[in-house]
């Protein structure tokens, strides 16, 4: 038999997700088969997988060696060449910004140097992530960028912050500001509400201005920061976060983005490109605010992180800005 004690780094955590993320080999039907059997039990008893562990518990594995180690993969360290910048960072979060270009978790399974991986090799290097001696937790990003926008993502280090972030977002105390160039003259603030459908195959969405089957509610506010010629730049922020959200919002209100060449106008994004040399769309997550004033990370209440604009971004809106 072997006993494993939760430590408060494990602490908060579903015991059927905590045994999936030690035996990150088996799959759920072994999980529930060996709780039903009492061959894995609870502080001594059967347990049913969706108690909330807490530091100090204790569960007993009636298993083989063989059996345990057979379930268990040792997690393996990709050397990663950083290409983020570190914009804030303590002993619970580390918050990036992501260069435009860069996919955030692998897509594909020759995806290799993806944020997540470049995250992961700084804090092995730093020996705050050392994977011989996590079984159940990797530090995890807790938002996501698309490959093409530049900007902060926040990563948690243990699992009471990223479970903390992962709080805030759901309820809506981590403000999201993104800065974007879009075509046309706004001159007024708005809040746009439409519904969301993505086809994951062609990796684009569809909106709607009503409910239909299917469908995401997306809400986006922006307001206007300066006119140039015809077009506008923008402060938006995201009430809701869904993928191309922002870039398919823009585009159905008439005023896509500078360099989108998913949802903008092909013509005009040819001329920043000869002009600039502009290869990605003018959407950068610019800044983060941190309401949550209760729980882990209540300390971080009003702060705010911000990351400049990229060089090819700054290029662009000191011609037309400054």
């Amino acid at each position: 038999m072997k006993q494993i004690e939760i430590t408060q780094q494990e602490q908060n955590q579903r015991l059927d997700k905590f045994l999936l993320k030690y035996f990150n080999k088996a799959p759920k039907s072994f999980i529930y088969k060996m709780l039903r059997k009492k061959r894995i039990k609870y502080n001594g008893k059967k347990g049913e997988g969706n108690e909330i562990l807490q530091k100090g518990d204790c569960l007993q594995l009636y298993l083989s060696e063989e059996t345990i180690k057979s379930f268990m993969e040792e997690k393996a360290i990709c050397k990663a060449e950083k290409q983020f910048r570190i914009v804030y960072e303590d002993s619970d979060l580390l918050v990036v910004c992501k260069p435009a270009g860069l996919v955030v978790h692998p897509q594909k399974n020759d995806d290799k140097n993806t944020l997540i991986d470049q995250i992961l090799y700084y804090l092995y290097q730093k020996g705050e992530y050392v994977p011989s001696k996590e079984s159940t937790f990797t530090p995890a990003i807790c938002n996501r960028l698309d490959r093409n926008t530049s900007g902060i993502v926040i990563a948690g280090k243990n699992l009471s912050a990223v479970q903390a972030v992962n709080e805030a977002i759901a309820q809506r105390k981590l403000n999201k500001y993104y800065m974007t160039l879009v075509k046309g003259k706004i001159t007024k603030a708005n809040e746009v509400v439409s519904y969301l459908k993505k086809d994951s195959e062609k990796n684009q969405v569809t909106l709607y201005d009503k409910y239909q089957e299917n469908t995401k509610k997306i809400v986006t506010k922006y307001k206007p920061i300066a006119n140039a010629e015809n077009m506008t730049l923008l402060e938006v922020e995201l009430l809701t976060g869904r993928s191309h959200q922002i870039r398919s919002q823009m585009q159905k209100i008439g005023h896509c983005i500078a360099g989108d060449r998913k949802y903008g106008d092909e013509q005009w994004n040819r001329s920043f490109k000869e002009k600039f040399g502009l290869t990605n769309q003018f959407l950068h997550a610019y800044k983060v605010v941190w309401q949550q004033n209760e729980g882990t990370l209540a300390h971080l209440a009003g702060k705010e992180w911000i990351a400049p604009l990229p060089e090819d971004l700054q290029v662009v809106y000191d011609f037309y800005f400054k």
